[in-house]
């Protein structure tokens, strides 16, 4: 064990790299149980608490003891069952790819150049190349793109606020129309009647608007000239595009029955091994012991943000369908006047600091739809989560560039204010258009 690594960082990259292996366990199929895999991670967070950031630890208190708080509640006093045993699942699996994703920080050359100097895209260009990258394969890769390509920045000094911007928005605009995006799956599920050719019909162009306001807005408010891009080079992409494939592959062919979040929990950090064992298994051993006891505490930001930011949303869903009930409906009929009121609500709370899948969630319990009105509820979901993601200080992607570069997420919310309200006068047309066409 290396005498400058603390025993607390020891034992909770050890129980991090642990939550992992067994969540992959699970999704092979074998007997273990998710609580196992979050008691992991919340020890880990635990015994990584007094090194976060004081701003930090506040967030997480916040965010658990109100969902505590709520769960309580639901439980005394509407006597709503709560699932106990299952009160720290919340974010797990997205922990488990998260930490997943970290492995691709192995990918390199055994002496870890950085790219040449000067290789950078730089200016408009550059910004819209970064925009264009984490947006195109953020819709399959989702999360552990805006990683990708964020780390590949910071290789050139650390990331500035064009450049957070620009990933926040490249990634929170893919919900607009991906197939592959978790806000697709959650709202797959809820309106499974939904018409995804016409979403998509609607969706994409208000993707390609959303990266046109995100330049125009980008391009006037900084100066870009010497802002780094990603380079969509074909050696820069190639990492990216290989994973993107074999997502795909055992998405549609190998193992369909797993979501994107699941394949690539296990597929990256698969992937990640493999390359480092053509220098044998000593050298890998090495790496990972290296990874476990440095990369994997300094995830601390991101883990506790994420678990906590879960306990939350599990507190207020039960809390809520306890108050509410299952027989009261909010609209009698959903059409656009409804449509835009709930897109607008579920925008503003996510202003207010919760995640658009709760404002999603409780919708959806809240209406009868039927038919074509599934459509139109699937693109209020779905431009509502692109939205509120990019906005909402608490949303999964402000969280991870918070907890990966150091950034506030409420100073991200601010500056995408601006962005989100022109956006959305454009989703508000979108509605309205959609509503008239079905």
């Amino acid at each position: 064990m290396n005498n400058a690594t603390p025993l607390r960082h020891v034992l909770a990259g050890g129980l991090i790299l642990t939550g992992l292996v067994l969540q992959v366990m699970r999704l092979a199929g074998l007997p273990v149980m998710l609580p196992a895999v979050s008691v992991a991670f919340w020890l880990a967070v635990g015994l990584l608490w007094p090194d976060m950031k004081r701003s930090n630890r506040r967030q997480a208190v916040a965010l658990a003891g109100l969902g505590l708080a709520l769960l309580l509640a639901a439980a005394l006093f509407y006597d709503a069952e709560v699932a106990w045993i299952h009160l720290l699942d919340g974010n797990s699996y997205v922990v488990a790819m998260l930490v997943g994703v970290s492995f691709i920080g192995l990918v390199g050359t055994r002496q870890g150049h950085s790219p040449p100097p000067g290789s950078a895209v730089t200016g408009a260009r550059g910004t819209a190349s970064t925009w264009l990258g984490v947006h195109l394969l953020g819709a399959i890769l989702n999360l552990s793109t805006v990683f990708m390509v964020g780390d590949r920045l910071r290789r050139h000094g650390e990331l500035s606020l064009p450049q957070l911007l620009a990933l926040n928005r490249g990634l929170s605009s893919a919900a607009l129309w991906s197939p592959f995006f978790a806000s697709m799956g959650v709202v797959m599920t809820l309106a499974p009647r939904m018409d995804y050719a016409t979403v998509l019909a609607f969706g994409l162009p208000l993707g390609l608007a959303a990266g046109t306001l995100s330049l125009l807005d980008l391009s006037r408010r900084f100066d870009l000239s010497r802002v780094a891009g990603y380079s969509l080079s074909p050696r820069s992409l190639l990492l990216p595009v290989v994973m993107a494939s074999l997502v795909m592959l055992f998405h549609f062919g190998l193992t369909p029955g797993l979501s994107i979040v699941s394949i690539i929990t296990f597929l990256l950090p698969g992937v990640a091994l493999a390359i480092n064992l053509r220098h044998g298994p000593r050298w890998t051993l090495r790496r990972v012991r290296q990874h476990a006891l440095g990369r994997l505490p300094a995830m601390r930001g991101e883990v506790s943000l994420f678990l906590c930011a879960g306990l939350l949303t599990q507190g207020l869903s039960t809390f809520v369908m306890a108050a509410t009930g299952s027989d009261w409906r909010l609209f009698e009929h959903f059409a656009a006047p409804q449509a835009i009121a709930s897109f607008l609500t579920i925008v503003a709370s996510a202003v207010a600091g919760l995640h658009p899948i709760i404002g999603v969630s409780v919708l959806a319990s809240m209406l009868e739809l039927g038919g074509e009105r599934q459509t139109l509820f699937a693109f209020v979901a779905l431009t509502a989560w692109a939205v509120g993601t990019a906005v909402g200080p608490l949303s999964g992607i402000n969280l991870s560039l918070q907890g990966r570069y150091g950034i506030s997420g409420a100073r991200l919310s601010r500056h995408n204010l601006g962005y989100g309200a022109a956006l959305s006068v454009l989703v508000v047309a979108g509605i309205v258009l959609l509503d008239a066409w079905l």
